[in-house]
């Protein structure tokens, strides 16, 4: 099939033939800003490069994209946890608690380790918590001493509440990435994380 479309060289009309168009020149695999678009850390290497071509700054490309991206994903977070009155602190102890599956308790030690705080941090966070009704205390049936922590049916709303709320805020962040993309740079987060969470200790 032949098109005629409303060009004209030297007064004769052009055909277009699909036939000789290769499609498969034209496909381009990434969009395309993620091919043309500068940031601000191609700026700053640039500018490196520039006033210190002796050092290699290859490392600023990757570690200072995640920096400014943390940053980014801080804001996030405490916009999704204001919208359910809570502070970042109160996501993480609520969370572990939740995480834990019903009765959705856990001693503060179990605590501790999850949230990596001293234990004098923690007991604050706890009778904060207790306070607004969302934890509350009770005996450890196997230590006399001891006590559990648990949520309360207000505290598992909420913390549910913020979650979803900070997955909305998440996958907007992750918007212009393909799932195979995500998963890709979730394999390569990975390796780099991996040996810093698996220290010995």
């Amino acid at each position: 099939m032949l098109l005629c479309v409303p060009m004209r060289t030297e007064g004769v009309p052009f055909i277009f033939d699909p036939k000789y168009l290769d499609v498969k020149r034209l496909h381009v695999d990434r969009p395309p800003t993620l091919i043309v678009m500068e940031d601000e850390v191609d700026r700053l290497v640039a500018a490196w490069r520039r006033e210190r071509p002796d050092l290699d700054v290859e490392p600023l490309e990757v570690l200072s994209r995640v920096s400014r991206l943390a940053r980014h994903l801080d804001r996030a977070r405490r916009l999704a946890f204001s919208e359910h009155e809570l502070e970042p602190w109160e996501f993480d102890v609520l969370t572990s608690l939740r995480r834990a599956g019903a009765p959705y308790q856990l001693s503060p030690g179990q605590l501790l380790t999850q949230t990596l705080v001293t234990s004098g941090t923690m007991t604050n966070r706890i009778d904060r918590l207790a306070k607004k009704g969302l934890v509350e205390r009770l005996p450890d049936p196997s230590d006399r001493r001891g006590v559990l922590v648990r949520l309360t049916d207000e505290g598992r709303d909420r913390a549910d509440q913020a979650l979803a709320g900070l997955l909305d805020q998440e996958r907007a962040i992750l918007a212009e990435l393909s799932r195979a993309q995500r998963g890709e740079l979730a394999a390569l987060l990975r390796q780099l994380t991996a040996p810093f969470d698996n220290v010995p200790g």
